[in-house]
C-alpha cells in the first residue's frame, strides 16, 4: 500500500537524520562531524568550517583543518574555540589542529544524558508519525476506501515499520553509547 511506502520513507529520513545527528556528538574518536558544521563569519557572510577549509582526521585523537585563505585561519580558530567543543585550536600557517582530550567519566555522562534525549525525542516523532498514518487509515476506512480487514492489516503493518524504526534507534543508541564509553 502506498501508505506503508510514504510512511518508510518518512521513518527512513528520520533515522538517517538521527544517524547524522550522532555522528556530530563527540566521543573519543575524532571525527570532522565534530566541526565541520562550526559557524564561521569570513567575507562578510556566515559559512561552516568545511566551506573554508579540508578537515583530516589524525589518529588517535587529532583533528587537522587546512584552511583555504589564510586570511581567515585565525577566525576559524577562534570560532571552534568558542563552540561548545571545549578545544583549544592550534595555528600553524594555514593549518589548525585540535587535540581532543580524553573524556572524564563526568563529561561521558552528559554526553550520553544527551544523546538518550535526542533518541528519545525522534521516538516521539515515530509515534507522531503512526499516530497521523493510523488517523489516515482511519479517515479512508470511515470514507469506504478500505474494510474493516484491510484496516486491521494497514494497522498492524504500520505498527510494524514503527517497531523497526524504534529498533534502528535503539542500535543507534547502542552503539554510540559504547563509542563515547571507549
Amino acid at each position: 500500500m502506498d501508505i506503508i511506502k510514504e510512511l518508510e520513507q518518512k521513518m527512513a529520513s528520520l533515522i538517517e537524520f538521527v544517524r547524522q545527528e550522532m555522528m556530530g556528538v563527540r566521543s573519543n574518536r575524532p571525527s570532522p562531524r565534530l566541526v565541520e558544521d562550526i559557524a564561521v563569519e569570513v567575507y562578510g557572510q556566515r559559512m561552516t568550517v568545511r566551506q573554508v577549509g579540508a578537515i583530516s582526521i589524525q589518529p588517535p585523537a587529532s583533528i587537522i583543518i587546512s584552511v583555504w585563505d589564510k586570511g581567515a585561519v585565525n577566525v576559524v580558530a577562534k570560532a571552534i574555540e568558542s563552540s561548545n567543543l571545549n578545544v583549544v585550536a592550534n595555528v600553524d600557517g594555514t593549518t589548525i589542529r585540535i587535540n581532543l582530550p580524553a573524556l572524564t567519566d563526568e563529561r561521558r555522562k552528559e554526553i550520553i544524558k544527551m544523546v538518550k534525549k535526542e533518541i528519545e525525542e525522534a521516538k516521539i516523532k515515530v509515534r507522531s508519525l503512526r499516530d497521523d498514518e493510523n488517523k489516515r487509515v482511519a479517515r479512508e476506512a470511515d470514507e469506504g476506501n478500505f474494510t474493516e480487514d484491510e484496516k486491521f492489516k494497514l494497522k498492524e503493518q504500520i505498527q510494524a515499520v514503527v517497531d523497526r524504526g524504534n529498533k534502528e534507534l535503539d542500535q543507534l543508541l547502542e552503539k554510540k553509547t559504547a563509542e563515547i564509553m571507549e
